[in-house]
This record gives structure tokens, sequence and C-alpha cells, in this order.
């Protein structure tokens, strides 16, 4: 009841901003475009009710959020295992926002070796190791039949680590991705931590965001070391498969403030 209660205020907010002004003017995320639909009008080629609206608000969020904090639990452990890199990014923000208080989402745009980094986590922690879809209709795919409302599971792990498309594939190294145009929002098969095509993942912008903004704040307030005295070498990258694709153990760190952080 109480999340159904977020919901229906989060649906009632927007339609008062609708109401506000003429129809249609004020579209600026996806709930405003999900209202649209759901007015009765002739012109739309289907109609969605309040419920559906919020059912696909709460799959945003809840896929979102877990997908984000299990990808920026896997990003802090490869940059804390790969002191090189945890260098390079830090001094990347750091630069990037000198003098600043606190990072804003514009600022994530300028932080390209960062998104090299979450990129190169993806690939070697996809979120959700194996994508089920559903055969639409009998299809051949190397020689191989595949009968209509088959089951079908892609292996997004295992493309991430595949030796025949990646060089050196269980190493970290976002420098790979360097002037590459392979990118993670499914129009490369060789990375498909989202999935591709019509059922891509819906919340891939709202979770890039917020793990990007996250990570950034992380690395530009904070430095970080492995708590207890623990090494490098010590750091246990074990991965448990479940719905997603969690850290085995927990990641014990110490963060230590370098540049206060301001409201």
């Amino acid at each position: 009841k109480k999340m159904d209660k977020i919901l229906e205020d989060i649906v009632t907010k927007h339609n008062m901003k609708r109401n506000a002004t003429a129809i249609g003017s004020d579209e600026k995320d996806i709930v405003d475009t999900l209202l649209k639909y759901a007015e009765v009008d002739s012109s739309n080629d289907f109609y969605i009710t309040i419920n559906q609206i919020k059912a696909i608000v709460l799959d945003l969020f809840s896929a979102g959020s877990e997908t984000s904090s299990v990808i920026i639990d896997w990003v802090m452990a490869e940059l804390l295992k790969n002191p090189r890199v945890m260098k390079k990014a830090q001094e990347e923000v750091r630069e990037a926002c000198k003098g600043r208080s606190k990072i804003e989402e514009a600022d994530i745009q300028s932080l390209q070796y960062l998104n090299l980094v979450i990129k190169e986590t993806f690939r070697l922690h996809p979120p959700v190791a194996l994508i089920t879809r559903l055969a639409r209709k009998t299809c051949e795919i190397n020689g191989y039949t595949i009968p209509a409302n088959s089951r079908v599971m892609i292996n997004a792990y295992a493309l991430g680590r595949d030796p025949t498309i990646w060089t050196n594939p269980e190493c970290f190294q976002p420098e790979r991705f360097e002037g590459s145009s392979i990118d993670i929002k499914g129009n490369n098969f060789e990375l498909l931590p989202f999935g591709s095509g019509r059922r891509i993942c819906p919340g891939i912008a709202f979770a890039m965001t917020s793990i990007e903004l996250a990570v950034s704040q992380l690395l530009y307030h904070f430095d970080w070391k492995l708590a207890g005295g623990f090494k490098l070498e010590d750091l246990d990258m074990t991965e448990t498969f479940a719905s997603v694709t969690k850290k085995k153990s927990n990641l014990n760190v110490i963060a230590t403030t370098r540049i206060p952080f301001q409201k």
C-alpha cells in the first residue's frame, strides 16, 4: 500500500503539471509520455490504464536500482584491485570538477575515462548473466533450427569473456574501448549487459545515469583502500549468479574524505 501511494503521488503530480499546460506540451519524462497514452484519443494506436503506468514506473525503479547498486559494487572492487585505473579515473573526475563542492548530472558527460571504466565493468560483470527470450517464430541460426515458442538463453557473461572477441578477456582494461564503437546499448552483440532490440531493459538510461553519478561522487570526494589490512591479491572477485550477478563476499573498504560534500 505504501509503494502504491508513492506511485499514485508520482502519477498525480505529473497529471496536475500536464493539466496546467496545453495537452502534450510538457512531456519531459517517461511518465509524461505514458500519460499521453492514458488519454482516450482516437489518434493513439493503443490505450493504457493508470495502474499499468504505475506498474511500468515500479519496474523502472526496481530493475534500475538493483542493477545500479550491483554494478557500483563491481566498479569499486575493480578500481581497488587496479590502482592504476583508480588513480586515472580519480584524476579525471577531480580535474573536471576542480573547486566544486559536488558533482552535478551535467558534469558526467565530460568524464570519458570513467565511462570506459563502467563499460569495462559491464563487460566482465553483466548484471544479468543469462538473458532469456522466447522465439516468436521458427528460425535457423548457424545450422540449428529454433522452433517457435522455444525458450532461448543468451549468455551475456560468456560473451564478455570470449577470447575470440576480446584480447586478454580476463583482464580489466578500460582502454580497450578507446576509439571503439562498441557500446552497451544493444547495438553491438559482443556486449549485451542490458539485452537488445525491442525487449532491451527499459531502465537502461536511469541505471547508467545513476551509476555514473554515484561512482563519480565516490571518486571525487573520497580516497579508498581495503579494510582490515587486506592486500590487493586478497580481494575476492568471485561472482554469485542469481537474479543479478553479485559479488560473493562484501566489499569492505575504508573511505577517507578528500573533498567535503556540500548540499
